[in-house]
């Protein structure tokens, strides 16, 4: 399976947008907006930044399975 490997986050914050490179490796939790400065943290029920603020969900979730264990 060809998994989907960047991303673009969009801070709640400001709004900036951002395309970034998914760990394929751990969890991202934490995201640091590149223009505000805002801290980005998974919303309740995700598993990570990317499947709470980006535009592709992370590869274990993509493949159909859990992430992080």
């Amino acid at each position: 399976m060809t998994f989907v490997l960047e991303s673009t986050l969009k801070c709640p914050e400001c709004g900036h947008a951002k395309v970034e490179t998914m760990p394929t490796d751990a969890c991202q939790w934490f995201y640091e907006c590149t223009s505000c400065g805002k801290v980005l943290k998974p919303l309740p029920g995700d598993c990570c930044v990317f499947c709470s603020y980006g535009t592709v969900a992370c590869p274990p979730i993509q493949e159909g399975g859990t992430c992080c264990g």
